[in-house]
């Protein structure tokens, strides 16, 4: 006897995902879940290869195994194997600097998107994430050709100032700045870079596409820009400048 149903609804507990959570990504109708859970239909084959790999589970042990038998007790192992099946790894899409153009205009393309190279990290938590390779020295001292691992932003009020986000916008395609909210002004967003040689300047926020916070940087190792004092000193002084006239603006 099959125990599809009642795994089923195991797993999807675990990730504590409701039946609508889970509809979607399996990709069928939330009325199918709750009739393989209660058992009144039987998943179809596609539908388990798909929770096997979701769960990395064989299709003997989702069919025939019942795996909240280890609930309460059972081996190490058995224990081991639940907590690896709960822990959802976050994988990360990689958007390099060729593909930014492209990016542009698939961004919101599901196919487009899956065919970008993915990898994963295991120090990020469960979420939306995506990589941006970034080019030139506008963000000094995050070098050139360093990776921006960032967190998808899903509206623009929950951004914070003077943190570094990966802007995607009709008109600048790609970058990544700092970002200044002005309150008096609803529909513009100041980015701002971190080498003080470069003006800040305003967006639309009508013209953003992607906000993507960043919460991770990769670079090669010994990538880093050599400073001198007096470069620090003047980048200093002209950040200090920036700052101060900025907050006139603001006021």
């Amino acid at each position: 006897m099959s125990n599809a149903g009642k795994n089923l609804r195991h797993l999807r507990k675990l990730r504590g995902w409701t039946q609508e959570e889970f509809a979607n990504k399996l990709k069928i109708k939330r009325s199918l879940v709750g009739a393989y859970e209660e058992e009144r239909a039987e998943p179809r084959l596609e539908v388990v290869k798909e929770i096997c790999q979701i769960f990395k589970l064989s299709l003997e042990d989702f069919l025939l195994k019942d795996l909240t038998a280890t609930k309460g007790g059972g081996s190490y192992i058995e224990k081991r194997r639940q907590l690896k099946m709960v822990a959802e790894v976050a994988e990360v899409r990689f958007v390099p600097v060729k593909a930014a153009a492209g990016y542009l205009a698939g961004y919101a393309d599901p196919e487009f998107v899956d065919e970008l190279n993915t990898f994963t990290l295991p120090m990020l938590a469960p979420g939306q994430y995506r990589a941006f390779e970034i080019v030139g020295d506008s963000m000094l001292p995050t070098p050139s050709g360093s990776v921006i691992v960032g967190e998808k932003v899903e509206d623009l009020e929950d951004v914070k100032n003077s943190n570094t986000y990966v802007v995607l916008s009709r008109n600048e395609g790609v970058v990544y700045k700092r970002i200044m909210k002005n309150n008096r002004v609803k529909n513009k967003i100041t980015l701002i870079s971190d080498n003080p040689q470069y003006e800040p300047y305003n967006v639309s926020s009508e013209d953003v596409l992607e906000v993507w916070k960043a919460v991770y940087i990769l670079q090669k190792a010994n990538a880093g820009p050599r400073w001198d004092v007096n470069q620090l000193a003047g980048m200093v002084n002209n950040l200090q400048e920036q700052v101060s006239t900025l907050k006139k603006k603001l006021n």
